[in-house]
C-alpha cells in the first residue's frame, strides 16, 4: 500500500473511531439520566465498556477487514461491516460475561454497535465520494504500460480501478508510432516516453501488460519505474481459464499461477468453515429432536418401510458417502445402482413425502453427515454415481465442484438452479454457481446462503 493509500485509509478509521466513540457516549448517556462527572461508581465502569469496544474495534480493523475495502464502496465494503458486526457483538458480550459487569443492561452493550454499523455503513460511500471530488490528489495517480490497448478495455480497466483508489494518468504502447489518445488521457505517448512521463508527472505506480512484450523490454521498463521509486504492478496474458482467484508463487527462477485458487485452500479458512459447519449442524439437530420425532412417526403411518433412506452419493476428492435423508417414497431404489431420477408428480412419492419435499425436510438428516464431516453446511449439491458420470461427459470444469465437500444447500440452490438437471442450460448453470462459491467462499457468504435457504424465494427455476 502507498502512502496516498495509507493517508486515506487512515483518515477513514479516523471517523469511525470518533463515530464509534460519539455513538457509546450518547447511548450510555440515554440509558443513564442521572450521570454525573462526580459519581465515582459509575464513571470509571463507563470508560472500561467504552475501552473495551475501541480494543474489540482495534482488533476487527486489523484480522477482519481488508484494505481493498475502504476503496470499494460496493458490496465488499457491505460484507466487511456485517462480519465485523457479527465479530464485535460476540467478543463484547464474552469479555462482558468473563468479567461479570453487571452494571449495565444487556442492551447497553449491543445497541451501540448495531446503532455504529448502521451509521458506518450509511456513511461510508459518502464519505469516500466526497474524498474523491475534494482530494483527488490523495489517490494515486498510474500509468498503463502495454500492446495493442482500444478504447473500450481501457476505459473498462480505468472504471474498475478508481473503485480502488487508483487515477489513470493515460497509457504508454509498445510501438514506436505515437498512439492515437483514445480517452484524451494527460499522459500518452510510445513505451520510449516513459522515462520523460515519470520525470514530468507524479506517477505513483505504473500497470505494465505483458502480453506482446519482450521480456527484455519489460525488464527495461521495471528498471526505469525502480529509478524513480514508482511501484510496478504486472498484468499477465489473459489465461486460458476465466477465474477470479490467481495466486502466483515462486519456485526457483520460475513464476507459477495456481488456477482455481478457493480461500479455502488455506487451512484456517479450512478450520473455520469446519467449526462453523460443527457447530451450526450441532445445534439444528439439538433443537430439532422434538421435530426428527414428529417426522419419523407420520411417514411410518403413511407407509410401510424405513424412516430413512440412505442413497451413495459422490463428495469431496470424488470419495463415496452415504447420505441420509427422510424416506419420501413407497419403494426405495437400491443405494448403490439406483439410477432414476425423480420426476415432477412422480408417482412413486407418499403423501408425506410431497409435503417434506416441498419444504426441504427430508434434506434435514444431512446435518449428521455435517457432524461426520463427510458434508458441509454449504456446499455443491452432492450427485448420484450415475449422474456425476453423465455431468463430466456433458459439463466442462464440473469435477471441480469436487475440490471442496458438498452442501445440504448451496449457491446453486438460493439461485433458484436445484431439481431437475435434464436440459445444458439446467446442468451447466448449476455448476458455473457452484465454481463461483468455490473461488468466492467467505464466512459471511455461508451466512447469507442459509438467510436465501430459509426466507429466499428460490424455487422459481427448479422445473
Amino acid at each position: 500500500m502507498n502512502s496516498k493509500n495509507r493517508f486515506i485509509l487512515i483518515n477513514l478509521l479516523a471517523f469511525e473511531f470518533v463515530l464509534l466513540n460519539v455513538v457509546l457516549t450518547i447511548c450510555f448517556l440515554f440509558k443513564l439520566p442521572d450521570f454525573s462527572l462526580s459519581h465515582t461508581a459509575i464513571l470509571p465502569k463507563m470508560l472500561s465498556l467504552i475501552a473495551i469496544y475501541n480494543i474489540t474495534w482495534l482488533v476487527i480493523i486489523m484480522y477482519i477487514r481488508n484494505s481493498e475495502f475502504y476503496f470499494n464502496p460496493d458490496f465488499g465494503y457491505f460484507k466487511s461491516i456485517i462480519t465485523s458486526l457479527f465479530f464485535f457483538v460476540g467478543f463484547v458480550m464474552s469479555v462482558v460475561i468473563l468479567l461479570k459487569i453487571r452494571y449495565f443492561e444487556r442492551s447497553t452493550f449491543i445497541v451501540p454497535i448495531f446503532i455504529f454499523s448502521y451509521l458506518n455503513l450509511v456513511s461510508h460511500k459518502y464519505l469516500l465520494r466526497y474524498l474523491k471530488k475534494r482530494a483527488a490528489h490523495l489517490f494515486s495517480d498510474t500509468l498503463l504500460i502495454g500492446s495493442g490497448y482500444d478504447e473500450s478495455n481501457i476505459k473498462s480497466f480505468t472504471n474498475a480501478m478508481t473503485q480502488y483508489g487508483y487515477n489513470i494518468m493515460g497509457y504508454l504502447e509498445n510501438t514506436e508510432k505515437k498512439p492515437k489518445n483514445v480517452l484524451d488521457f494527460s499522459v500518452f505517448g510510445s513505451i520510449d516516453d516513459l522515462p520523460k512521463a515519470l520525470n514530468d508527472n507524479g506517477i505513483d505506480e505504473i500497470f505494465i501488460a505483458m502480453g506482446g512484450m519482450k521480456h527484455e523490454k519489460i525488464m527495461e521498463t521495471i528498471r526505469i519505474a525502480d529509478s524513480f521509486g514508482v511501484r510496478v504492478k504486472l498484468i499477465p496474458k489473459n489465461p486460458l481459464l476465466k477465474s477470479k482467484n490467481y495466486k502466483a508463487v515462486t519456485m526457483g527462477d520460475l513464476a507459477v499461477f495456481k488456477l482455481r485458487e478457493s480461500p479455502l485452500d488455506h487451512f484456517s479458512t479450512t478450520v473455520l468453515k469446519r467449526l462453523f459447519d460443527f457447530c451450526f449442524a450441532f445445534l439444528v439437530l439439538l433443537f430439532l429432536v422434538p421435530v426428527f420425532l414428529i417426522i419419523a412417526i407420520v411417514i411410518k403411518i403413511d407407509s410401510k418401510g424405513p424412516i430413512f433412506y440412505s442413497p451413495l452419493r459422490k463428495g469431496e476428492g470424488g470419495r463415496t458417502f452415504k447420505c441420509y435423508k427422510f424416506r419420501t417414497m413407497h419403494v426405495t431404489e437400491d443405494p448403490i445402482n439406483g439410477a432414476r431420477s425423480t420426476v415432477v408428480d412422480d408417482p412413486r412419492i407418499t403423501r408425506v413425502g410431497k409435503f417434506l419435499r416441498k419444504m426441504d425436510l427430508d434434506e434435514l438428516p444431512q446435518f449428521y453427515n455435517v457432524l461426520k464431516g463427510e458434508m458441509s453446511v454449504i456446499g455443491p449439491r452432492p450427485h448420484r454415481v450415475n449422474l456425476q458420470n453423465d455431468f463430466r461427459k456433458s459439463v466442462n470444469h464440473y469435477m471441480v465442484r469436487s475440490y471442496v465437500k458438498p452442501g445440504i444447500t448451496g449457491w446453486a440452490q438460493v439461485n433458484g438452479w436445484r431439481g431437475p438437471t435434464v436440459t445444458d442450460e439446467q446442468k451447466n448453470q448449476r455448476v458455473n454457481h457452484d465454481l463461483w462459491y468455490i473461488e468466492n467462499w467467505s464466512l459471511w457468504l455461508d451466512v447469507k446462503i442459509i438467510f436465501l435457504t430459509i426466507f429466499g424465494n428460490h424455487h422459481k427455476k427448479a422445473f
